[in-house]
C-alpha cells in the first residue's frame, strides 16, 4: 500500500489571514487536537513579526500550552535567523523555510529577493543540521505570481536545486494562489525528485485544483502533501487567494485511493467541527458538512 505524510499547516497557514486573532491556549488547543488525530506532522506556529501577521503572534505561548505527543512532528516556519533563534529555544524539532519564486511576491512577503531568502536559508539549514533539527524549503508561488503572472517552472527547479545544495532535506512546492494543474504538478515534482529530496507538494483550492492536484503530486512521487483542517487558509500577501485544501477531504480522497496515512478521518472531521465552532462562521472543507462514507474495497 502507498503511504504519504500529510502535514497540518492549520495552526499557521490556516489562521495567519484571519482577522479574527485567537488567543495562544486556544491555537494550543488546536495544535493538541490535531495531534490526537494521528497526523504525523504539523505546521505549529510561525517565528515572524506580530506586527505584520498579528494572528501568529506569541508563538512561544502557543508551544508552552502544547503538551506534545509521541509520534508527531511539531514544525515552525522562520525567514530569518532571528526567527530560528526564537524557534531553537522551543525545542522544536523541524524548521520550515519559505521563499518565493516570484521577485515581487517575495519582495512584499520577505523584504528580500528571492537570491537573498536562499541565502538566509542556507545558513539557517547549517545552523538545524548542527542542532540536529530537519530543515524543509518551500518555493511558494512556484506555479503563479499574482502580480507576474506565470511562473517559468525551469526557474523554480533552478531555485529548488540551489535550495537542496543549500542544505535543504525538503523542497516542497507550493500553489500559492491556487492557478496549478496536474501537468504543472507532475514536472516540477518529478524535477525535485531528481534532486536527491524529499519532495512535498502545498495546494490552495482557489479555482478548485486543489485535490487533483494532490494526486497528481502523489502519482509523481510526492511523499509529504499540506494541507489545513476545515480547509482554512490565505496568504495576507496574496490577493483573492483562498483556503488550503481541507486536512479531513484529503485524508478521505487519500484513503479512498488506498493510500495510507495513519490519519482517522472521523476524529479530523470533528476537529474541522470543533473549529468552525470557534470561528464563528462556515469553513471551507466539504468533508465535515457532509460525513463520512464507507467506501468498499
Amino acid at each position: 500500500m502507498t503511504s504519504v505524510t500529510v502535514c497540518d499547516v492549520g495552526p499557521r497557514d490556516g489562521l495567519q489571514n484571519e482577522d479574527r486573532v485567537l488567543a495562544p491556549a486556544v491555537r494550543s488547543e488546536l495544535i493538541g487536537r490535531l495531534a490526537a488525530t494521528g497526523l504525523p506532522r504539523i505546521e505549529a506556529v510561525s517565528f515572524v513579526s506580530a506586527k505584520a501577521v498579528p494572528a501568529m503572534a506569541e508563538p512561544e505561548a502557543v508551544l508552552e500550552g502544547v503538551a506534545r505527543a509521541d509520534g508527531v512532528t511539531y514544525a515552525g516556519l522562520v525567514l530569518n535567523e532571528k526567527g530560528y533563534d526564537r524557534l531553537l529555544a522551543t525545542g522544536l524539532e523541524e524548521v520550515h523555510m519559505a521563499l518565493a519564486a516570484s521577485a515581487t511576491f517575495n519582495r512584499r512577503n520577505q523584504n528580500a529577493t528571492p537570491e537573498e531568502s536562499l541565502a538566509a536559508a542556507a545558513r539557517i539549514a547549517e545552523r538545524a543540521h548542527a542542532d540536529g533539527l530537519r530543515a524543509t524549503v518551500t518555493i511558494s508561488t512556484a506555479f503563479g505570481c499574482p502580480f507576474e503572472g506565470a511562473v517559468d517552472p525551469g526557474w523554480v527547479l533552478d531555485l529548488a536545486g540551489r535550495a537542496r545544495a543549500a542544505g535543504a532535506d525538503e523542497i516542497v512546492f507550493a500553489d500559492t494562489i491556487g492557478v496549478g494543474v496536474p501537468r504543472q504538478v507532475r514536472r516540477l515534482v518529478a524535477g525535485g525528485r531528481e534532486l536527491g529530496a524529499r519532495v512535498g507538494a502545498h495546494f490552495h483550492n482557489t479555482r478548485n485544483t486543489g485535490y487533483a492536484n494532490a494526486l497528481a503530486a502523489l502519482e509523481a512521487g510526492a511523499e509529504v502533501l499540506d494541507a489545513s483542517v476545515a480547509g482554512m487558509g490565505g496568504c495576507p500577501f496574496a490577493p483573492n487567494a483562498t483556503g488550503n485544501i481541507a486536512s479531513e477531504d484529503l485524508v478521505y480522497l487519500l484513503h479512498g485511493q488506498g493510500v495510507e496515512t495513519g490519519v482517522d478521518v472521523d476524529a479530523l472531521i470533528a476537529v474541522a467541527d470543533w473549529l468552525e465552532g470557534v470561528m464563528g462562521r462556515a469553513l471551507p472543507g466539504l468533508l465535515h458538512r457532509a460525513g463520512n462514507f464507507a467506501l468498499p474495497n
